[in-house]
């Protein structure tokens, strides 16, 4: 039966876990449409993609009934894509707006304001739905705060002695204030929220 995928809770990513765990290559990602494609034809119904969804976004039909139920839930899926696709710390970046090159850190560093820059790679990479809207993480903190998304390199590494991405480095009125490496899910934001708000006392 077919593979069916709720693009409404879907970040549509490359890295999609189902991807790679499909035996068959039924679930594959269109590099010039930029979204995954499926191929029913391939599918075995093992259902390992499904399992391998962290928020249940792929479901696989085991029967015909089953089937028009899936399809029933998500086109009554009260959620809306353009609510999903927000900026997030752990996620891919969306929009050129939070973007900077590691180049240019240390000059937007260097005022009194707190910016907070993550570093991230392809391999930091994880989903829309389960990473934390940066709007959430600075919603405490002064409007003046700035955040900023950095594709790492070796030298930013060794320069700020990180050891794991996504890390999410503190700077206030131009020092680094502290770090805070690995990735947090949404339900765990209040526990990042307080290690910044300490980090910039």
């Amino acid at each position: 039966m077919p593979v069916l995928v709720n693009f409404k809770v879907c970040d549509n990513a490359k890295e999609c876990g189902g991807v790679a765990i499909c035996p068959t290559g039924a679930i594959t990602f269109d590099e010039k449409k930029e979204t995954l494609v499926i191929d029913n034809s391939k599918c075995i119904s093992c259902g390992q993609c499904e399992n391998e969804c962290p928020i249940g976004a792929i479901r696989v039909a085991k029967d015909e009934n089953e089937y028009k139920k899936i399809k029933e839930e998500i086109e009554n899926d009260p959620r809306k894509t353009k609510d999903l696709f927000v900026d997030r710390y752990g996620a891919a970046p969306l929009s050129e707006f939070f973007m900077l090159e590691a180049e240019k850190i240390e000059q937007k560093i260097d005022t009194n304001k707190i910016v907070l820059v993550e570093l991230y790679n392809d391999d930091s990479i994880q989903c829309l739905l389960k990473s934390i809207p940066i709007k959430e993480l600075v919603k405490d903190l002064p409007d003046t705060t700035t955040f900023y998304k950095i594709e790492s390199k070796e030298d930013i590494e060794e320069k700020y002695e990180v050891k794991e991405l996504p890390t999410l480095l503190v700077f206030n009125k131009g020092k680094l204030s502290g770090k805070i490496e690995g990735y947090y899910t949404d339900e765990s934001k209040n526990e990042i929220i307080d290690k910044i708000k300490s980090m910039i006392k």
